[in-house]
């Protein structure tokens, strides 16, 4: 279950759908593989497909164990963690992968589907105020941890869930961190 997790997550959708159109989203815009970095480069509908198939690949490992298999929310746990790291660090793209936002979500959703709401609340609050994809991002990672303690009745397996997952995405969004910082993270619809 760990392994097909992996494998799965593992599939670069944003680089593939970027291939179906001619780019190369590796070496356009920020260079990642994730749904705004498709937005910025390939278009709108290239750009949500990828997010659903990123989200997608998070919520299907933790709703087969959950659901279809009957196992312990630790199982859930781990094949969610697997999907995580697996769509991060992708073996089919050199170890390399996108951010690990929207698998995430999607494993928050087969977790606690009230805490995802949440953390998708807490996403367009921050990207209707900022336009910086990055910002939103973070500012939800930030309250995972919290919002899966509280919502989804105070199970330590799903806050160890929040807590590395919210750590990767702050891992994954190291160089973004440093251009918010220093003010030159771009926005979205920004004019160049």
């Amino acid at each position: 279950m760990l392994a097909g997790s992996y494998f799965l997550a593992a599939v670069p959708f944003g680089y593939l759908i970027g291939r179906l159109y001619g780019v190369d989203v590796r070496r356009q815009g920020s260079g990642n593989i994730g749904a705004a970095n498709i937005l910025r480069t390939v278009g709108k509908i290239p750009a949500v497909l990828t997010l659903l198939l990123d989200a997608g690949k998070g919520f299907l490992p933790v709703f087969l164990a959950r659901k279809f298999l009957g196992l312990d929310p630790a199982w859930a746990v781990a094949a969610g963690l697997t999907a995580v790291f697996g769509h991060t660090f992708s073996c089919f793209l050199k170890f390399k992968g996108g951010k690990g936002v929207a698998t995430s979500f999607g494993v928050l959703t087969g977790l606690s589907p009230l805490a995802a709401l949440c953390v998708l609340v807490i996403w367009l609050v921050c990207f209707s105020a900022t336009r910086i994809v990055s910002f939103s991002s973070l500012a939800a990672a930030f309250c995972l941890p919290f919002l899966l303690w509280f919502l989804a009745g105070r199970q330590k397996t799903y806050l160890v869930f929040g807590c590395l997952a919210a750590g990767l995405v702050f891992f994954a969004h190291r160089r973004n961190i440093r251009r918010l910082l220093s003010g030159a993270e771009p926005k979205i619809g920004a004019k160049k």
